[in-house]
Order: C-alpha cells, then structure tokens, then sequence
C-alpha cells in the first residue's frame, strides 16, 4: 500500500477529529529532523499517528520509551507502520548534574551570561545544560550517521523529545552487549567493529565520552552505540585523553572478561595516533 510521505498531496481536512484514544498524531511536523537522505522506514506523513508503547530504559538524563508511528487506512491492519525509540530528556529540576562539568569542559556557548550561568548550576543554567544534552546527541547522531558509524538513525528532535531509529525487531528491543554471551568465534569480529568505529571517531578528534558494553547493543551480530550526549572533543578538552582511555579499558575489559584476548595499550595508541594526527 501506499503511504503518505512529505511531499504527497494531504490536506488536514481528510482527519478524523481526533487520533485513536491515548494516540496523538505524528510529531513530524514542526520538529527539526534528521539528516538526508533518509531511510526509507522513516514515515513523515502528517496523518501518520503515534502509541507510546511504554518505558524501554530509564536513565538519570533521559528515559527512552518504544513509539510506534503508523498510517491508519480504516482497517485493521495499517497501511504502513514503524517503530522509534523516543528519548525524553528530563527537565532541568529533575536531572542529575554530577557528570556535566567535566564534558562540557572545551564547549562553548555564544553568550557569557549562558556560560556563567551553566558553570554556576542556576535553575536557568540547568535548563540551559538540559537542552544541550539533547540538541548535542541529536546533532551528534547526524553527524556520525553520515560518517558510516553503527548508529541508530536520528529522526527528529522535538524540544527535549529525541525519535530516533529502534534497534531490534518486531517491537523487541536488541539487547545491551553486557547482557550477551557471543559465541567465541564471533568475539574478534565484534571487537574489529568496535576498534573500526574508534578509529573513527579518532580520526574526527572524538571519543564517546562514557562508553561501555551498556552503550552498545548487539543486532544481527552487529555493535550499534548509543547514548551520545556527551561526545568529547579530545583535543579541545582538558580532560579528552582521560575518557578516551577509559572508553578503550570499558570495552577492553569485557572483550577480555568472555574469553578474548585483546591489547588494550596497543588499541589505546593507536587512537591516541589517529587524534592527534591533525595536529
């Protein structure tokens, strides 16, 4: 069947009143969207509607829930549906700021009164810190997603509301890597995926900023990462080495911790290389 993207003809005259009770239609319009060109899973129909599904993980920034977006056509079956992740990030009186500080450190804000207000913690510099959780994930995903890297694809960004690509199948979400047990003779493919995307990422001056086997799922014996907000600049911050050796022991450990062997000082210089090749 056919459905309903951007560019068709649509008129608001053709919707019901309202969506399905507990629905809402799609959030597509009047949010800032992701890159292009887009896959083609995305629907951008405004008659598309919307379930919230319920909670898939919860988080100190942010909680994630399973949305699905979907075309009614007057039957039982839609005309065409997907599912999305939706990231909620928390308003700034409930957000945790233990861990900002040291990851905002080499960012920079147009406006000194911003800037001493986020330093300063003040119920406006949280809100401030809170939106830039979200708009920094969501341009970081576009970002990596143009450059080839396992990411989940950033559909839209609606004030703190992030619908990105769902990893898994059938409503069923992949599973975070530290929940696997790969089969040994998967293990050193699975570790070049990860060494490819670090490389990367070095190569751009970049590390994940607080990544672990909890940040990346296991797909179709494919590494996707996740949860970007706090992407590091290696160089621009004062503390960038410091958080791309502990990416590299994080993951190294638990690659070690199943059975294979890995050198976490020759992967370490090796990023190392590559960040600072540039300069």
């Amino acid at each position: 069947m056919h459905a309903f993207q951007e560019n068709d003809q649509f008129s608001f005259d053709s919707l019901p009143d309202a969506p399905p009770e507990g629905e809402r239609w799609s959030s597509w319009d009047g949010a800032t969207h992701g890159p292009k060109p887009r896959p083609d899973w995305v629907i951008t129909a405004l008659g598309a509607v919307e379930s919230d599904l319920g909670v898939l993980k919860t988080g100190k920034e942010a909680d994630v829930h399973i949305v699905r977006r979907w075309i009614p056509d007057g039957t039982t079956t839609p005309a065409v549906d997907s599912f999305l992740a939706a990231k909620r990030y928390r308003t700034g009186e409930h957000r945790l700021f233990h861990r900002d500080a040291g990851y905002h450190e080499g960012r920079r804000v147009r406006r000194s009164r911003e800037m001493r207000a986020m330093s300063r913690r003040t119920e406006y510099g949280k809100e401030l810190l809170s939106g830039q959780w979200a708009v920094a994930e969501f341009e970081a995903l576009g970002t990596l997603w143009e450059m080839g890297l396992p990411v989940p694809y950033p559909v839209q960004l609606s004030d703190r509301e992030m619908l990105m690509e769902f990893i898994g199948g059938e409503g069923e979400a992949a599973p975070r890597l530290a929940q696997t047990r790969p089969a040994a003779d998967l293990l050193p493919e699975l570790f070049e995926q990860l060494r490819s995307s670090m490389v990367t990422l070095a190569r751009r001056g970049w590390t994940h900023g607080d990544l672990s086997p909890y940040n990346v799922l296991l797909h179709d014996e494919r590494l996707v990462i996740i949860d970007w907000p706090q992407i590091v600049d290696i160089i621009g911050n004062p503390r960038g080495f410091e958080f791309l050796e502990r990416d590299v022991a994080n993951m190294c450990r638990w690659f070690v911790s199943k059975g294979l062997e890995v050198d976490e000082g020759e992967l370490l210089g090796d990023l190392v290389a590559e960040a600072t090749s540039r300069w």
